[in-house]
């Protein structure tokens, strides 16, 4: 080899390396990032954990720093924050509703939103069972126990709460099936909920209300707050599976005009992305939401059982159609509560 060869691979060797070097120097100096993730009620413990784990694999991936902000209640409030201004990068909320209202007051969101992450940009799924005090005092294993006399049933509201409406929706079902009729239904979840005392803001409020103020015999739950009830109160509440629920799919999306002003698209759209990741389905099996992973799914099998589930779309033809049934003022919800 010419000595000139020798020169010029080894000029270009140096260059190399120090095009790297500098391209780790530059990765090392961004500035942190902070994202806001507007969820619903019961997510708390998973993003803690999520949280922690993103920070460090973006860290590793990127060398930049991320900051990661949590803001928490019922689904619909959640939603409307952001529609008046709530500065959300991404929001993981209850029901995809309640994300579609966040593209059609003030386009927040794009309208196809569901189509930019895998399952309907559902990362893990949920549903819903019952909260009993510890021995099952009052003998409940089903929907129609709870509109027995005598049975006091805590619930959230469904006007704020998106886990409130899957708990409706779900006993709905579970009568129209077993009764025949949507006028059957109607009558038996008025029957519920006269045995309802009090409906509070979100799930958790109604976490609190049945397992620290000691109201209500049972408590409609998520499926993931049920086990952290049990977890916490051990030897205090049991958890009862219905015979039919339904099949809750929590979405999740970035707040488009939000992560574009704020130039965080590509760190928000990553965080989404990383819930789909073996790590983060793993997170989500742990804190008791069930993943789309089959490896996980099989992983918590024991805690999280299979049970017959039925979906929004096959019993109430998608969320739009229950919404304006079942939830807008004077709809379903509204002639039966005002009637208790």
């Amino acid at each position: 080899m010419k000595p000139t060869h020798r020169i010029s691979r080894r000029v270009f060797s140096l260059a190399t390396a120090a095009v790297l070097a500098a391209s780790s120097l530059a990765a090392q100096a961004q500035p942190a990032v902070t994202l806001l993730n507007v969820s619903y009620d019961p997510t708390r413990e998973l993003y803690a954990e999520f949280n922690t784990a993103f920070v460090k694999h973006w860290k590793a991936k990127t060398g930049q720093d991320v900051i990661i902000k949590q803001s928490h209640g019922g689904s619909g409030k959640q939603a409307h924050s952001v529609i008046d201004g709530l500065d959300a990068d991404v929001v993981t909320l209850a029901l995809a509703g309640d994300i579609d209202a966040i593209h059609n007051n003030g386009d927040w969101i794009v309208a196809d939103w569901q189509k930019r992450l895998p399952h309907n940009s559902s990362p893990y799924t949920s549903t819903i069972v019952l909260v009993v005090r510890q021995g099952n005092p009052k003998g409940i294993k089903d929907w129609d126990d709870l509109i027995k006399p005598g049975v006091s049933v805590i619930t959230p509201n469904p006007k704020t709460s998106g886990g409130a409406r899957w708990n409706y929706l779900a006993a709905w079902e579970f009568a129209k099936r077993k009764l025949g009729s949507d006028a059957k239904a109607k009558d038996f979840v008025q029957a519920l909920y006269k045995n309802v005392p009090v409906l509070d803001s979100g799930a958790r409020g109604s976490s609190i209300t049945f397992a620290q103020r000691n109201q209500g015999d049972v408590f409609i739950s998520w499926e993931n707050e049920a086990h952290l009830l049990e977890k916490e109160f051990g030897g205090k509440v049991d958890i009862v599976y219905p015979s039919l629920s339904i099949l809750a799919e929590p979405p999740v999306t970035v707040v488009d005009k939000n992560v574009d002003k704020k130039g965080t698209r590509a760190v928000a759209t990553a965080y989404l992305e990383y819930l789909y990741s073996e790590e983060g389905q793993d997170i989500a099996g742990k804190n008791f939401y069930r993943p789309i992973s089959e490896k996980f799914q099989t992983k918590y099998v024991k805690q999280l059982p299979k049970i017959t589930l039925f979906t929004i779309d096959e019993a109430f033809g998608g969320w739009t159609k229950a919404a304006k049934e079942h939830f807008v003022d004077g709809g379903y919800f509204d002639q039966i509560y005002t009637n208790k």
